[in-house]
């Protein structure tokens, strides 16, 4: 018989029941889904700011002489050249060039990285950087129960965290992280985020969450904070186009298929696991790319969901990866991965197929939205 396994629970559980949330299994975590109208989290991110939970993201450590070399060979991009104290967003990929996961890596020290994967992959993620550590004299540590995450988003979250924090975040630059109090506890602070909006990621002991949550909640009272849950988060990061693991990103799919062939770097000293099939992958994606990666806006008030097909003159061109109602477009929005000849904004005669109709979409560039900066 199979043994169900419950799923684990942060250590802000009890507060997000007693905040009425409604929860949900994610990754194996039970994970605050909305605590009210996931519109209104969704807006106060965009225009005030919100407060997540994040703990279920995998922290692993790498530490070492050879920290900075291990990185280089495991992941795709190079991980030599962030300074102590940035981050830099980069993915690890299979022998094959399939994407295992789309991580954040922080330069802690000089010979300290932490490397944040996604919770679905986080087992994946560190399995395979033991895998690779082999050779190299470095430590790969799962910190997993280390940390707890918490997020403050949107156009106030500045002001909000400065209330209770002493560290100098008008100095912090986007993708970077220091280590400072927050209500009195140690934290790393990061300049990182998920929604498109400005903000800032705290990695903190568990034990410390609800202290620094409810000291965020009464500083941010004043501003308009709200809780905001997983629900929203996912449509701020659509609106932003930011790819998601499972959806946009996956095994079957290199860097260069998702139009994210930046991130790797084959000017890079040294072998990197799938280097050989990446740089294949380059120059497929530059001579003759297959699906790229697109915006949809409909036309109508139909919702298109991950999985559906992309139609144009009766035939099938792509699918649907991710798809929401857009509170800040007022508009159902969608990435789809469609065929090169209709993949230039503004292609006339696209639909989606929506249970046997073709509904009219709009082919725009990504992302559907960017904050003034």
């Amino acid at each position: 018989m199979s043994q169900s396994v419950s799923p684990r629970r942060t250590a802000l559980d009890a507060l997000h029941r007693s905040l009425g949330a409604t929860m949900t299994d994610f990754a194996g975590w039970d994970m605050p889904l909305r605590y009210g109208s996931e519109r209104d989290e969704h807006n106060a991110v965009r225009t005030a700011a919100g407060l997540f939970d994040l703990s279920h993201m995998g922290e692993i450590t790498v530490t070492g002489a050879q920290a900075a070399a291990l990185l280089d060979h495991a992941l795709v991009g190079n991980m030599g050249s962030i300074k102590p104290g940035r981050a830099r967003y980069t993915m690890i990929c299979r022998e094959d060039g399939g994407i295992l996961d789309d991580l954040i890596v922080y330069r802690l020290e000089d010979e300290t990285y932490m490397v944040v994967a996604n919770a679905s992959n986080a087992q994946v993620v560190l399995d395979a950087l033991t895998e690779r550590a082999a050779g190299f004299a470095a430590e790969v540590r799962d910190d997993r129960d280390a940390y707890a995450l918490l997020a403050v988003q949107g156009p106030h979250s500045p002001a909000i965290l400065k209330a209770v924090t002493d560290a100098d975040l008008d100095g912090l630059k986007y993708y970077a992280g220091l280590p400072g109090t927050v209500a009195g506890v140690p934290a790393l602070i990061a300049r990182t985020g998920y929604t498109g909006e400005d903000g800032f990621e705290l990695f903190l002991a568990p034990e410390h969450a609800e202290q620094v949550w409810q000291a965020l909640t009464e500083a941010g009272q004043e501003y308009g904070l709200v809780p905001a849950g997983l629900s929203c988060r996912d449509t701020l990061r659509l609106e932003a186009g930011m790819p998601l693991y499972g959806h946009e990103l996956s095994t079957d799919l290199t860097p260069f298929d998702a139009g994210l062939g930046r991130v790797v770097k084959f000017e890079k000293a040294g072998d990197f696991v799938g280097r050989a099939a990446l740089e294949k992958a380059a120059e497929l994606a530059e001579k003759n790319p297959p699906r790229k990666l697109v915006g949809l806006i409909a036309e109508g008030r139909r919702v298109p969901r991950a999985g559906m097909s992309v139609v144009a003159d009766g035939t099938v061109i792509g699918e649907i990866t991710s798809g929401a109602p857009s509170p800040t477009l007022g508009k159902p929005i969608a990435m789809a991965y469609v065929d090169a000849a209709h993949a230039e904004p503004g292609t006339k005669g696209v639909g989606v197929d929506i249970r046997g109709t073709h509904e009219p979409y709009e082919v725009v560039a990504l992302p559907f939205y960017q904050r003034q900066k």
